[in-house]
């Protein structure tokens, strides 16, 4: 895969996220999905959501995005806080917002022809009165599709290929901020760098900040500015991805790139490698909800919720440890 990374365009947030908890059911099956979250996404900037599966990062797309509503904290798009909208007043953010959804297969309505998959998302806001046709062949230009596609249904088309209309379809509406939430991981190696690169080319194209939601490593470094890495809802560690990747401060954060493949096997990788499952969020473990699974623990993590420390450059990880105690031990 290759995808060249550009610098996010400077500004105010464009999302600001701060505090951010949602939990699902009531006690004692009460599910804490998402934990004290907080993250920005600047204009033109590309941010990735990381961890396994259990981590809350979908469920943060989706709050992001207020398809599910927040238990607390504030979610701010373009300085206004949505958090608390009511449903018929976040139509204007459903069209500065967007989402682009795992499945291709899936997300597309298999009795609609690619025109009709458009044209709903233009319909809805009111958009491309007297042009729809010119339009719609804009946005499939826009992905790579010939317009001639516009008179096809979704089961003629490649993984690949309804992935690219699912994105146009995303577009439709000239969104800010694209929350794509695992786009590639449901496509064939073959053709994940393609959509990789597409993503990118669009990003620097339309100016677009993206929310990039994956569970591997390796295609976030490829892609983002910058990296949140979450296990159990909480936030382990954030920072510029090349930075986090070549020096990475959380022990969570080592054993996800050790666990990534190596395309070069002289690489330099840290060889610590996760053991055990994800625990409950019905009943994650008290202080530090890593401390089950991590090889560094002592007593003192099951007592406090680590707080974030600083490591220079808008780097931060939550961990009691010393930072040169995780050096040696890696």
């Amino acid at each position: 895969m290759s995808a060249e990374r550009l610098g996010p365009a400077s500004g105010d947030p464009i999302l600001a996220v701060e505090g951010l908890t949602k939990r699902f059911g009531r006690p004692p099956a009460e599910v804490r999905a998402v934990e004290q979250v907080s993250f920005t996404v600047a204009p033109g900037e590309v941010v990735g959501l990381v961890g396994e599966s259990g981590s809350g990062k979908s469920t943060i797309g989706r709050l992001c995005l207020r398809l599910v509503d927040p238990t607390g904290g504030t979610i701010r798009f373009e300085g206004e806080d949505v958090s608390g909208l009511p449903e018929r007043r976040l139509k204007p953010l459903r069209r500065r917002a967007q989402m682009i959804f795992q499945d291709p297969y899936a997300s597309l309505n298999p009795r609609l022809r690619v025109s009709g998959i458009l044209g709903e998302a233009l319909d809805a806001h009111g958009l491309a009165r007297g042009r729809r046709r010119e339009r719609m062949a804009e946005l499939l230009d826009l992905v790579g599709l010939p317009p001639e596609h516009l008179d096809r249904f979704p089961h003629e088309f490649s993984g690949g290929q309804r992935q690219r209309i699912g994105i146009a379809r995303a577009l439709a509406v000239e969104p800010r901020l694209i929350v794509a939430d695992e786009p590639v991981s449901a496509l064939d190696v073959s053709v994940q760098a393609q959509v990789l690169n597409l993503l990118q080319d669009l990003r620097a194209r339309l100016n677009l900040a993206m929310l990039f939601i994956s569970h591997d490593l390796d295609v976030v470094e490829l892609l983002c500015d910058r990296v949140v890495v979450l296990y159990l809802g909480r936030v382990m560690e954030i920072g510029p991805t090349a930075e986090v990747v070549a020096r990475p401060r959380h022990p969570y954060t080592r054993a996800l790139l050790a666990a990534s493949p190596k395309a070069d096997p002289d690489a330099p990788r840290i060889a610590r490698l996760l053991k055990g499952d994800i625990p409950s969020p019905i009943a994650p473990p008290s202080g530090c909800v890593f401390r089950t699974r991590c090889p560094l623990a002592v007593e003192a993590c099951a007592h406090a919720v680590p707080p974030m420390r600083e490591a220079g450059d808008g780097h931060r990880f939550a961990c009691l440890r010393d930072a040169s105690e995780m050096r040696e031990a890696a």
